[in-house]
């Protein structure tokens, strides 16, 4: 059913009002029923009773109250996000009917790997930026893993296979093998291993810091699987620390070319056995499963598969 147009607070058989939904967000973001009531040309008595409908209508408390102050509650939280969300496209869908063409608005939230959204997708956002002025980005550069939905995410960029869920659209946008690179300080200091097996004795960078993990499993050239294991003695939990470790001559490092190539190109890190390299690391655009995507996301995940298509990589 569609929305039916009624009094502000009101709340008829087809949901809640969308007049509603933004009073509400304004007492939210301006902390009082006075301010948020003034900002949608209501009275303090009149924006109190449009919330007051509004949480009778859900069945809980959005907004703990004070004499002073108003703050939400954890189910107003969620709620508010959703709400910015759902204002922010209808504002976007309607701007761009009324110019006649795509003009995304709005915040566009996105979570990313550490070191890929630094190394890789920092640069495209700029890109992103000065394509799309009317656009505002809110970047989490985290390696952790993020509930889009439940922290408010728009869009989130994951290295490595993604879970099966039914919630969530994976789209991948690209791969890379991980290869071994060293710095020529580390093989004048310890020599060059003359083949692959000799890296069981080489001072090797691994990644994780669980005592089960560490091995290096590589395929030849023929395909047929090679497992480098050995000393464990330098741990890390970040791929970026691991590529600057190898710089500084502290060991082999086992990374994918995104982290590396820069620094072989410059000569600080050689590539070991290139004919040697390890599994595909997909990489893979996430985003909650909505029947109607968002212009800004979008647009974002288009120029993401435009920018690795260029590259080769599969979009």
């Amino acid at each position: 059913m569609g929305v039916r147009h009624v009094a502000a607070g009101q709340h008829g058989g087809g949901g809640i009002e969308l007049n509603t939904m933004r009073a509400f967000v304004a007492i939210a973001e301006s902390g009082s029923f006075v301010a948020g009531g003034k900002i949608m040309g209501l009275t303090r008595s009149a924006a109190g009773k449009s919330l007051a409908r509004l949480e009778a209508y859900l069945g809980t408390r959005l907004l703990h109250r004070t004499t002073r102050r108003v703050s939400l509650t954890t189910d107003g939280q969620n709620f508010y996000e959703r709400c910015v969300q759902i204002l922010s496209d209808l504002d976007e869908a309607e701007h761009s009917v009324r110019q006649g063409r795509l003009q995304p608005r709005g915040t566009l939230r996105l979570t990313v790997t550490a070191a890929f959204g630094r190394i890789v997708i920092l640069p495209l956002l700029n890109q992103f930026l000065k394509t799309w002025p009317e656009l505002e980005v809110e970047v989490s550069f985290t390696d952790r893993v993020v509930d889009l939905v439940e922290e408010g995410f728009d869009l989130g960029i994951r290295m490595g296979d993604m879970p099966v869920d039914s919630l969530m659209v994976a789209r991948l946008i690209a791969k890379y093998r991980p290869c071994l690179y060293a710095a020529p300080a580390y093989l004048q200091g310890y020599g060059t291993p003359e083949n692959i097996a000799d890296l069981s004795g080489h001072q090797r960078l691994i990644y994780g810091l669980h005592s089960a993990s560490g091995a290096w499993p590589l395929a030849g050239p023929d395909g047929t699987p090679v497992l480098i294991d050995g000393r464990r003695r330098l741990r890390f939990d970040s791929g970026e620390a691991i590529k600057d470790a190898a710089v500084e001559g502290m060991g082999i490092a086992y990374l994918p070319s995104f982290l590396a190539e820069d620094d072989a190109r410059k000569n600080r890190l050689v590539k070991l056995f290139p004919q040697y390299q390890g599994s595909e690391i997909p990489i893979h655009a996430i985003y909650p499963d909505r029947r109607h995507l968002a212009a800004k996301v979008r647009l974002f995940i288009d120029m993401l598969v435009q920018h690795f298509h260029k590259e080769g990589q599969p979009g």
